[in-house]
């Protein structure tokens, strides 16, 4: 079998962007993939189309020896764009392997180690009291959620006083507690938006009475020893890891005992073989992983087999795919949790060309915050 074409679709997944990738074989297999949608996702079709270059002739099947040779061919490691193409291509990869043997890909990675896997959905614009309780019954009744992210910091963080700020993150943290039944999970995702360590420690401990999920990437990760201390100071499962490009980025959180849960993205690190080591450094450090998953369809089936085969999987980041056509038979939650698709081969998703014809790109940015005195902040 020889790679003999690739092509990449820019489409959409309602206001967001989705970049999909296809390789074509001489045995009439085609693999898909996707990218994630780092910024400027125009830079992505030439830079696959250059890697494209190196693997054109080559039997798909090698994928070890594939991935190698593309990280290899560069002087210095890729970056953001770099990984996200090559993320798609190892997808491809595992894709066109597994239908090659009319195999599920969790079969090619030692088979189920669960039956399921469960989901939890963001409340990605966190509504205020009544909507979000009127949202998490009408998702729960549909699909049966019982677990739910939220964004914690309810206020301006730069344009009122800190401890304002936390005090509302509380009270609408408090009202889904009492609200809900007892056993629903609610994480908290403070989007890197505290810059002092000290704030996220006093905000991840005045929710810690809460008993959240999982308080999520509170500050940058760019200072490693900050991770380890502030892990060290909370009362909380601390999570983090979207932001991390590779196993060596995770081997140097761990080593500094900066996360109970590592957040890898499937369409960022490299895809699914990055996954599978670093997924492996978490479980020899006793951590657990949860995708970070606020992708299209394509995306989550990946991240489900991922999780099929994984030991020391916890939850998924879910994204109803509510306005993505691209992909015909989507996984859909039933009881709160995706059911492998054992009869179908590769992904176990069809997806629908037709749909990806029509270039649908749409432009989407993180605006950044603005302090009073002018200044600018990270989203």
């Amino acid at each position: 079998m020889k790679i003999t074409g690739l092509r990449s679709y820019m489409s959409r997944d309602g206001k967001r962007p989705r970049l999909i990738v296809a390789i074509d074989t001489d045995e009439g297999i085609t693999g898909w993939g996707e990218c994630y949608n780092h910024g400027p996702d125009r830079a992505l079709a030439p830079t696959l189309e250059y890697y494209y270059r190196f693997i054109k002739g080559e039997d798909p099947r090698r994928i070890e020896y594939l991935m190698l040779k593309l990280q290899q061919q560069a002087r210095f490691p890729p970056g953001a764009i770099g990984l996200s193409a090559f993320s798609a291509i190892d997808q491809c990869l595992w894709d066109i392997s597994a239908k090659a043997l009319g195999l599920p890909v969790y079969q090619l990675l030692g088979g189920a180690v669960r039956d399921r896997v469960q989901v939890y959905l963001g409340l990605y614009n966190s509504p205020e009291p009544p909507e979000v309780f009127d949202r998490i019954a009408e998702v729960h009744e549909k699909y049966g959620f019982t677990a739910f992210k939220a964004l914690p910091l309810r206020r301006h963080i730069h344009k009122s006083r800190w401890g304002n700020a936390v005090a509302a993150c509380v009270e609408y943290f408090a009202a889904l507690r009492e609200h809900c039944p007892s056993d629903y999970e609610f994480a908290c995702d403070g989007h890197a938006q505290m810059f002092e360590p000290q704030q996220a420690i006093q905000l991840g401990n005045a929710l810690a009475p809460l008993d959240p999920l999982f308080y999520e990437e509170p500050i940058r990760m760019e200072h490693m020893p900050a991770w380890g201390a502030l892990r060290a100071a909370l009362n909380c499962p601390l999570a983090t890891g979207e932001s991390l490009y590779n196993r060596y980025e995770f081997l140097a959180l761990l080593s500094v005992q900066g996360a109970d849960i590592v957040q890898p993205d499937v369409c960022v690190v490299g895809g699914l073989s990055e996954m599978r080591r670093i997924a492996t450094i978490a479980e020899a450090h006793y951590a657990t992983v949860a995708p970070h998953n606020p992708m299209g369809p394509l995306a989550t089936a990946v991240n489900l087999h991922f999780a099929a085969a994984c030991t020391n999987f916890k939850i998924l980041e879910y994204k109803l795919p509510l306005d993505a056509p691209y992909v015909v038979d989507p996984y859909l939650p039933v009881d709160g949790h995706l059911e492998l698709r054992p009869d179908r081969p590769g992904w176990g998703v069809e997806i629908d060309e037709k749909a990806l014809e029509k270039d649908d790109y749409v432009h989407w940015e993180r605006a950044t915050m603005i302090r009073r005195d002018g200044s600018t902040a990270y989203p």
